[in-house]
């Protein structure tokens, strides 16, 4: 594995979109995802080390995952490279897709919104449930928007409902 892959937040693209991410939720909530003190490579590798999730993807009409930190990596168990070429909607299952869609509606409406529950799963199939979760509109240096990203602290995983034997 080489260092671009293992450590993403040495990128200089992956240092800007973390500016961005920091800036524009602050922008929305009036919070700091986390400390912004310090040079940008060093705020990229404390999002990225961050205990907390943090997605986001861009405006594609199918939108592909552009960021996860390592706690998002770990839940999804992907690599930066699987994770940043997947879908975002295929972090849901198929069922959860028209509820997902309508926050995502919401978020690009309102700017953010916060408070959101839903299940999500991995990419081996564990399901899991994440709870406060606050989604927003990622905006560039111009204050255009350039994507969404999702951040969450509180997860658990849930088991998949198993038939019982019946007679």
């Amino acid at each position: 594995m080489t260092d671009i892959i293992e450590f993403p937040w040495q990128q200089e693209a992956i240092i800007h979109h973390s500016q961005c991410l920091i800036k524009s939720f602050h922008h929305w909530t009036g919070n700091f995802l986390l400390d912004v003190n310090g040079v940008p490579q060093e705020i990229a590798q404390l999002l990225f080390e961050a205990p907390f999730v943090l997605v986001s993807h861009g405006t594609e009409s199918d939108p592909i995952f552009n960021y996860g930190n390592r706690k998002a990596l770990e839940l999804w168990e992907l690599s930066w490279q699987e994770f940043t070429r997947m879908p975002s909607r295929q972090s849901a299952e198929e069922v959860v897709q028209e509820e997902r869609d309508r926050l995502l509606s919401e978020a690009a409406t309102k700017g953010f919104i916060k408070n959101y529950s839903g299940i999500r799963t991995s990419s081996t199939g564990k399901l899991f449930y994440i709870e406060d979760t606050i989604l927003w509109n990622v905006l560039d240096e111009h204050n255009q928007q350039c994507g969404q990203a999702a951040f969450f602290s509180n997860w658990k995983f849930i088991d998949r409902m198993k038939p019982t034997a019946s007679g």
